[in-house]
């Protein structure tokens, strides 16, 4: 695991933070690697919180790496933005459900990592902006996700590089909760998570994520509510008693 990225288990949830407080936590290829090693990683974790240490969540990329990429030609621009795209992509199919907790600022690809996420949860006072405009460059990486979440909204946010507060950001939809501590909101979140049974908060996620036809989607509730977990969760509805994964410890 890189030093920028720090991923550890607590029981059902595993916790990945950002740890290059110093940079505030800006992107650079070791970062890059690092959250994408974490992301595969994951196993059977139930839920993953995503953080960023000391005063920012993710401010976006890294000057001296910006630098560096000035350097490459098109070959290697190409195959940098791939490391990139691979990482996005395996937090936004994540199979456990994932958790933003954001602060600070949030700029380009730190912002792109809000929008890829399944919940994000920021302070009011959270600066978030793709600033990539403002740098000659484009968000294209992160674009796929962002529209996601923004739909028609991202080409102003995308064309000016504006900067917008949480609460902007919230009723844009680029951030699911507001709280003045984002971190005990996560919290409650994680524990509605997990209140859910395990594959299927999983195959939820699966719904939105790889969606199908309407028999694809008849062969996933009946192998759902036919599996181990479905009978034992119906069982346990009927029978007026806690699910077993929620009076297992956790």
């Amino acid at each position: 695991m890189s030093g920028a990225v720090e991923s550890a288990r607590e029981g059902d949830v595993l916790r990945i933070t950002l740890a290059r407080p110093e940079r505030r936590n800006a992107f650079d290829g070791a970062l890059i690697a690092g959250l994408h090693a974490a992301l595969r990683a994951v196993g059977d974790a139930r839920c993953v919180v995503l953080a960023g240490a000391g005063p920012s969540f993710c401010a976006g990329a890294d000057l001296g790496w910006m630098a560096a990429s000035a350097e490459l030609d098109h070959a290697g621009n190409v195959a940098d933005a791939r490391a990139m795209a691979a990482m996005f992509r395996a937090l936004d199919r994540c199979p456990a459900p994932t958790i933003a907790v954001v602060h600070g600022h949030a700029f380009g690809g730190g912002a792109g990592l809000v929008a890829a996420c399944d919940i994000a949860v920021a302070d009011p006072r959270t600066v978030l902006s793709f600033s990539e405009v403002r740098l000659g460059i484009v968000p294209a990486v992160i674009s796929p996700y962002v529209i996601a979440r923004l739909g028609h909204a991202a080409r102003r946010w995308f064309m000016t590089g504006e900067r917008m507060d949480g609460v902007e950001a919230h009723r844009l939809g680029l951030v699911d909760v507001l709280a003045d501590d984002p971190a005990a909101a996560a919290a409650e979140l994680v524990e509605a998570l997990l209140a859910g049974g395990p594959t299927a908060v999983r195959e939820a996620k699966r719904l939105v994520t790889e969606p199908g036809d309407d028999d694809a989607l008849a062969a996933r509730i009946a192998s759902v509510r036919t599996g181990p977990e479905g009978q034992a969760g119906l069982r346990a509805f009927l029978e007026r008693r806690e699910p077993p994964w929620r009076s297992a410890p956790s």
